[in-house]
C-alpha cells in the first residue's frame, strides 16, 4: 500500500470535515490534490479495503436500541439460517464464531420497544431460541484501525463525556431525511454536501448544521472512513468475555476499556447456565497468538475476581451494514 493510501485510512477515520469543498481540506493535509483523494476513496471502498466512508451513527442517542445477539445454529442448516437473519433490516452486522453460540449479531431498533419484538421475531423465523445480551453498561467503544502499525492513536474517552447536547423529538424529526440519506455513507463526490443538499431539496449550510448538531449530540460518533480491518491485517478478531465479580465488574470494565488495544468493552447480562459471562472485550490483532497475548494482560487486571473466560474468534462476516432507518 503506497503512502497515500497509508495516511487517508489512518488519518481520516475521524474529523471528516465539515465545510463546503471538504476533500480540499483533506488533500490539504496529504499533501496532495482533492481529486486524487477522491480517486483513491473510490479505488479502496471499490476493492474492499474500506467498508464505508461517512457518519457512524449511535442509535441509542436517537431514542433507539443497541443489542448483541447470538444463535446456536447446526452446522448442516447455517447458511438457511444466516440467510434469513440476514434478511431482517435490523441486524446491522453478523459475524460467525468459533463457539457453541456460533452466530452473532448485533440488532438496531428505533426505539427501545421494538427489540423484544425483533427478537422474537427472528425466534419464529429462525425456529431456534436467541440469546439476547443488551448492554448494561458501556466501558468504551472505538473501533480504528491502523495500516502498518498496531492500531490508530487516539483518545480513550469515556462513554459519559460524548454528546452531553441533546436533541429534542422535534429536532430529531427534522432531521430525520438527513440521516436516512447519510446512513449508508457521504456521496463519493467532491462537494458531499452539495450533493446531500440537493438530494433533500434543502441547502449546503443546513446539510452542514444537521451533521453537526449530531456530531455535538453523539448520534454520530464520529464521521470519516472505515477500513475492513481484515484487508489491512487485523485477521484475527476475538470477542474475550469474562465472568467478573458483579460487585467489582464496573471498576474492572472501566479499566480493561481503558486499554490502547481493546476497541469494545460492555457489561452484559448472563445466560445461565449456558452463558456464565458478564464482561465483553473485543480485541483484533494479526494473528490469534497476538490476541491470546493481549488477552492475559486483561487477565492480570482482573486477577481473583474472575473465575472464568474464553475467546470467540470470528470466521466469517455475514452481513456489515449498520443503522438502517426504515420510515
Amino acid at each position: 500500500m503506497d503512502e497515500l493510501k497509508r495516511r487517508l485510512i489512518n488519518e481520516w477515520q475521524g474529523d471528516f470535515p465539515l465545510c463546503e469543498r471538504p476533500f480540499a481540506v483533506v488533500a490539504e493535509q496529504l499533501n496532495s490534490d482533492e481529486a486524487t483523494v477522491l480517486q483513491i476513496l473510490q479505488a479502496l471502498l471499490a476493492d474492499g479495503t474500506l467498508t464505508r466512508f461517512g457518519p457512524l451513527y449511535q442509535i441509542e442517542r436517537m431514542g433507539g436500541a443497541f443489542s448483541l445477539a447470538a444463535l446456536q445454529v447446526p452446522e448442516a442448516d447455517f447458511e438457511r439460517i444466516a440467510a434469513i437473519v440476514n434478511h431482517f433490516p435490523e441486524v446491522a452486522h453478523n459475524y460467525q464464531r468459533d463457539h457453541t453460540l456460533n452466530m452473532w449479531f448485533v440488532l438496531a431498533t428505533e426505539t427501545s420497544a421494538e427489540m423484544a419484538d425483533t427478537v422474537a421475531r427472528i425466534e419464529k423465523a429462525t425456529g431456534l431460541p436467541v440469546f439476547n445480551f443488551p448492554k448494561e453498561k458501556e466501558y468504551f467503544i472505538e473501533a480504528r484501525f491502523g495500516v502498518g502499525a498496531s492500531g490508530v492513536n487516539h483518545s480513550r474517552s469515556t462513554p459519559d463525556s460524548i454528546g452531553k447536547i441533546a436533541l429534542s423529538p422535534e429536532r430529531l424529526a427534522q432531521l430525520r431525511p438527513l440521516i436516512r440519506a447519510t446512513q449508508a455513507g457521504l456521496p463519493l463526490t467532491l462537494q458531499p454536501y452539495h450533493a446531500l443538499a440537493t438530494q433533500l431539496n434543502s441547502d449546503v449550510t443546513t446539510v452542514i448544521t444537521g451533521l453537526q448538531s449530531l456530531l455535538e449530540a453523539g448520534a454520530i460518533r464520529r464521521i470519516g472512513v472505515v477500513p475492513n480491518h481484515y484487508r489491512i491485517g487485523y485477521t484475527a478478531n476475538g470477542m474475550s468475555v469474562w465472568n467478573v465479580a458483579d460487585e467489582k465488574v464496573d471498576e474492572l470494565g472501566a479499566q480493561v476499556g481503558a486499554l490502547q488495544f481493546v476497541t469494545h468493552c460492555y457489561r452484559r447480562p448472563r445466560h445461565l447456565p449456558h452463558w456464565p459471562y458478564n464482561l465483553f472485550a473485543m480485541i483484533h490483532g494479526a494473528s490469534r497468538d497476538e490476541v491470546a497475548t493481549k488477552v492475559e494482560q486483561i487477565a492480570e487486571i482482573l486477577g481473583e475476581d474472575c473465575d472464568t473466560r474464553t475467546i470467540l474468534y470470528s470466521t466469517r462476516i455475514l452481513k456489515k451494514t449498520g443503522l438502517r432507518l426504515r420510515g
